[in-house]
């Protein structure tokens, strides 16, 4: 055991009080490093639109296609850019303990305001393994906890959010499970973010969610930060489930890449073994721009359909 105090620019209440968080999507240049003229510009983008924080290096980040120099020089770089303007929480999660333990502690050190931590996935432990592994990492600063049973093969039960619900660091879960569950940890004053953009609205306006941490974010944000902000609109809801229900028609980040590839917002550069959605789902992305309304999306460019050729697919960066 060991206990590891950071002191922080931002208090656990400050994280807690977030409404809309974006998940990040990171640019590649063509020979696969990071694109930070092309990243910056996506971070403006979600500061001009209202969004209050962003996930760096989260899945939708691909943070795990990422060396940990890569992923904490990333915090670090958004912290100096524009951390005195939106929250940035840092995806400082492993299933190894002292890997947690090691990001956590460099990320609080470049500046950034909260971790987002996933319970420990393929090698799994019992519960008490979990919680003793987040118990690990809570003390160094807020702490966003992220349950998604379909990525890591285990849920985090409730009994274990309530047991680690005792540290002053623990800002709230993202939760995947549904919205039952929102309501569960809501009704304990347990503070939740939706982790399903489809059903973020619902989430927030019946369910007692705080709000969403949300992939469709990258492409809209100003009609995201409308669905959290300005009360319950269905028919706006309803408006984005199509362009939702794409996105996630294959594992993200799959579906985020090209449509903001096809938005001429970042290079059409994939870090394998992500690859691009095939070309007729590409036009149906045309036209659910169409539908919704070009001036709603990000970028200043028109939406294209692009070649197979136009992509790059990089093995080794």
């Amino acid at each position: 055991m060991r206990s590891f105090e950071v002191k922080n620019r931002t208090s656990t209440e400050d994280i807690k009080s977030l409404r809309l968080i974006t998940a990040l999507k990171t640019p590649y240049l063509p020979d696969g490093r990071f694109d930070l003229e092309a990243y910056d510009d996506l971070v403006n983008k979600q500061i001009e639109n209202g969004v209050e924080g962003i996930i760096v290096g989260g899945t939708t980040g691909e943070g795990h296609l990422m060396s940990w120099d890569e992923h904490i020089m990333l915090i670090g770089h958004t912290v100096n850019c524009f951390g005195s303007k939106i929250k940035v929480v840092g995806n400082t999660g492993s299933n190894s303990t002292r890997e947690a333990i090691h990001a956590s502690e460099q990320g609080f050190a470049v500046g950034m305001h909260a971790a987002l931590h996933i319970n420990p996935y393929y090698g799994k432990t019992s519960l008490d393994g979990m919680i003793s592994h987040f118990e690990s990492v809570l003390s160094m600063g807020p702490t966003i906890i992220y349950n998604v049973p379909s990525r890591t093969g285990q849920d985090i039960p409730p009994h274990v959010i309530q047991t680690l619900a005792q540290s002053a660091s623990l800002a709230g879960v993202k939760e995947c499970v549904g919205n039952d569950r929102i309501k569960q940890y809501t009704a304990d004053g347990i503070v939740v973010w939706s982790g399903n953009d489809d059903q973020c609205h619902d989430a927030r306006w019946g369910y007692g969610a705080t709000g969403v941490i949300s992939v469709t974010g990258n492409l809209v944000p100003g009609l995201m930060r409308d669905i959290m902000f300005a009360g319950k609109n269905p028919t706006l809801n309803s408006k984005l489930l199509p362009l939702i229900d794409w996105l996630f028609q294959e594992p993200n980040p799959i579906g985020l890449n090209t449509a903001l590839a096809q938005l001429g917002v970042v290079r059409p550069v994939f870090r394998l073994p992500y690859v691009p959605l095939p070309v007729e789902k590409r036009i149906e992305f045309v036209n659910l721009v169409k539908q919704i309304g070009r001036e709603h999306f990000v970028g200043d460019k028109d939406v294209q359909v692009l070649d197979d050729d136009d992509f790059i697919l990089v093995g080794r960066y």
